[in-house]
């Protein structure tokens, strides 16, 4: 944080205010995890640094494992982003002047940089707001330029909300979608897709890592299926940028959407990668200045931008050691539940999967109970674009999980800030949460007594 340090005192000398914080946050407050992994945690009345938000008492902030809904910014990113905030701010399409030059050329830097972690020409990179603006201008942007010949979209049950909202809203306009399932494990079955293509197909979209269960797509080989029989192949690639190493040309990926916010960058900023040989035409969702080429009009976020370059240049440096760590906190933390807790079922291939992401169901325990005893911890029930649901994840449902286990699922992300102190804690506090919940389970005694609850005949009264 060399570059805040040295920024923030001319900032304030020049009449810049910086806003208090709304309460002290002193060191223990922070998170759960710095209590050791046997210490129990204080109670809301004994802590005078309690938060209540939401009508929720918790002693000081949860610790953090909800890394698929997003990730914290890494001091690095910030670093290389202050600049573009306070002294270096021009707007980048400003093409008569210095603020501007030195802003376009801040925003081209990025793009190379985010071009070279997935092996793509920077001029097919195309800057956005987020994956959610990629995947709505990959699916409905293909499919309307090419609508004359290709009239039919192959999808996956499992793909995020925004690519299932946008297959059908395609479906609305007279296209027809084929919404392949996938196998217990959360992979597609090859064969089905090869015999769902048919002479119309404009559009292959699979997820390359999957938000909720982390299950890593087959992507060379759905690939190597879509150049076969000339289909575009797009990949929702927002949790797999940074993680799992990616080559557009070697996985003949067409069209893929990325996001900074899951990579240690900022929120608010995406890409789309469209390929340019054989070049790949989309039809612009957004009307406006024609920046980025005509595909995403709008000012590009310089800042943002500069944000999403730094995250992807660290990425590339330490993929690989992030994922030794991350994948030994994976483990340690899946040992010392299953140490303790019994009937635990792991959704999704463990063989092919992104170790940052471990979604659990506990069998015999309503999740919701179980999501509200886990308050010191910032974990979720699945996706943040949908946990707001009472319904069991259609992920889930869609790998053949049973209801009442789908609705006791919890996923835990792990990443480059994890600590071993904070799985600890996460361990012991779920374990806890679990056994308690089972005690008061009649369900839960019945199984343990060799009764098949599944047989049982229920009667309503």
């Amino acid at each position: 944080m060399a570059l805040a340090r040295r920024l923030l005192p001319l900032f304030l000398r020049r009449g810049g205010a910086l806003p208090r914080p709304p309460c002290p946050t002193p060191a223990r407050a922070l998170s759960t995890a710095a209590l050791p992994a046997d210490a129990p945690t204080p109670t809301a009345d004994e802590d005078d640094d309690a938060i209540t938000i939401k009508g929720v008492r918790i002693s000081g902030r949860p610790l953090y494992m909800d890394m698929q809904a997003t990730t914290p910014v890494d001091p690095r990113v910030l670093d290389a982003m202050l600049p573009y905030y306070l002294s270096q701010y021009g707007n980048p399409h400003s093409r008569t002047h210095l603020y501007g030059w030195e802003s376009d050329a801040a925003v081209e830097s990025a793009r190379a940089r985010v071009a070279a972690l997935v092996g793509a020409d920077p001029r097919e990179i195309f800057f956005t707001s987020g994956a959610t603006e990629c995947n709505n201008i990959a699916v409905k942007g293909v499919m309307h330029f090419y609508r004359d010949r290709r009239r039919h979209v192959i999808t996956t049950q499992t793909e995020h909300k925004c690519v299932l909202d946008s297959c059908r809203h395609l479906q609305q306009e007279g296209f027809d979608v084929t919404y392949l399932p996938v196998r217990p494990d959360g992979l597609v079955d090859l064969a089905q897709l090869r015999d769902a293509i048919r002479p119309d197909t404009g559009l292959v979209s699979v997820m390359a890592v999957n938000n909720e269960i982390g299950v890593v797509q087959p992507l060379e080989e759905i690939g190597r299926l879509c150049r076969e029989h000339g289909v575009h192949f797009h990949t929702d690639a927002a949790q797999a940028l940074g993680k799992i190493p990616i080559d557009v040309n070697r996985m003949g990926i067409g069209l893929m959407s990325l996001s900074a916010h899951k990579i240690y960058g900022p929120k608010g900023v995406g890409a789309l990668y469209l390929r340019r040989r054989p070049r790949i035409r989309v039809e612009p969702q957004m009307s406006g200045g024609g920046q980025e080429r005509g595909i995403r009009s709008g000012t590009v976020p310089t800042p943002l931008v500069v944000g999403f370059g730094a995250a992807c240049e660290i990425a590339a440096r330490e993929m690989d050691y992030d994922e030794r760590r991350v994948s030994a906190l994976q483990q340690r933390l899946l040992d010392g539940i299953r140490a303790r807790v019994d009937d635990v079922v792991i959704n999704g291939s463990m063989e092919h999967r992104y170790s940052g992401n471990l979604n659990l169901s506990f069998a015999y325990v309503e999740g919701e109970s179980l999501l509200m005893g886990l308050k010191e911890v910032a974990v979720s029930s699945g996706s943040a674009c949908t946990s707001a649901s009472l319904e069991p994840s259609y992920v889930l449902r869609a790998l053949g999980v049973d209801e009442d286990m789908a609705h006791t699922s919890i996923r835990f992300g792990i990443g480059r800030f994890t600590t071993e102190a904070e799985v600890d804690r996460a361990t012991e506090l779920t374990v806890h949460q679990v056994l308690k919940l089972r005690e008061m389970s009649p369900l839960y005694e019945m199984a343990k007594a060799g009764i098949d609850i599944k047989s049982i005949q229920w009667s309503q009264h």
